[in-house]
């Protein structure tokens, strides 16, 4: 187990406004949650007792009040990054115990955990000390989840685009200069499993595609919800407007009566169980 952390500095940066993350970052699909859940056999709770989930890197408790909304959960929900901790803590949610805390060294008892649930975060622990951890915490036979929302402009490059405008705006992500931290779509998270014998392979795997309309200015808000994206500065920051003007100029941007924008993407999530 890792007995020092240090948050990223990207994460630091990237996610310093953790109110603006939590306005303009997307909730997730109703039947991705039920699905999720279902295949961490957390649905229904034996006896009437409550289920016991480890939330980890919750940040600011997107997917949190979507698990508030289950009966018989309860859950600590652990976070590194203080502002978005503090978000979270402030929502009052009920049966949540908000910790200081990183997927390296979890604030939990060993074998306390029905559940083990990474939103929107597991790349960025992806590896040994983190699946460990998950190990010591999680009871026998229980499971892992991980979940992502993936708008088309973030996508992984071997993934296809819904249009040629979220196509560029993808190719232009993929250009930003690496900071030396996975995200999700450089898909190296998955390599965290290779060689270990402490959670089953192959990982189930599902998908499920969404469309939300947004205005011209909440998209641009929701990119700059990307860590690499929020830190631009100058003109590093006026080419990222340039590039996102231009992309909103080609044809097959759709849009509705109200003038807003067809932005497509997917949920991701996967689930393996404790050996």
């Amino acid at each position: 187990m890792a007995s020092s952390f240090k948050l990223p500095t990207a994460a630091f940066q990237g996610f310093k406004n953790a109110a603006a993350y939590d306005t303009h970052r997307p909730s997730y699909p109703q039947e991705a949650v039920d699905t999720l859940l279902s295949r961490l056999n957390l649905t229904s709770v034996a006896g009437g007792q409550s289920a016991k989930m480890v939330e980890i890197a919750s940040g600011t408790g997107k997917f949190t009040e979507l698990l508030v909304a289950k009966p018989g959960l309860e859950i600590i929900a652990v976070e590194p990054h203080e502002g978005m901790r503090a978000q979270l803590a402030a929502k009052n949610l009920e049966a949540v115990t908000v910790l200081d805390g990183h997927a390296g060294k979890l604030p939990v008892e060993d074998g306390w955990a029905d559940g083990y649930l990474a939103a929107q975060s597991f790349h960025w622990f992806a590896n040994e000390d983190a699946l460990k951890e998950a190990y010591r915490v999680l009871k026998p036979g229980a499971w892992l989840g991980v979940i992502w929302n993936i708008e088309d402009y973030n996508k992984p490059g071997s993934w296809k685009a819904t249009t040629e405008w979220e196509e560029k705006l993808n190719q232009w992500i993929w250009s930003i200069p690496s900071d030396g931290n996975p995200r999700f779509r450089d898909q190296k998270w998955k390599e965290a499993f290779n060689g270990q014998d402490l959670f089953s392979l192959p990982l189930g795997e599902q998908t499920i595609k969404w469309t939300v309309w947004l205005s011209d200015d909440a998209l641009w808000s929701r990119i700059n919800t990307l860590s690499q994206v929020a830190v631009l500065e100058g003109q590093e920051r006026e080419s990222a407007i340039n590039v996102f003007k231009e992309a909103l100029q080609s044809p097959d941007v759709e849009r509705n009566e109200r003038g807003e924008i067809a932005l497509h993407g997917i949920t991701y999530f996967a689930w393996t169980k404790k050996i």
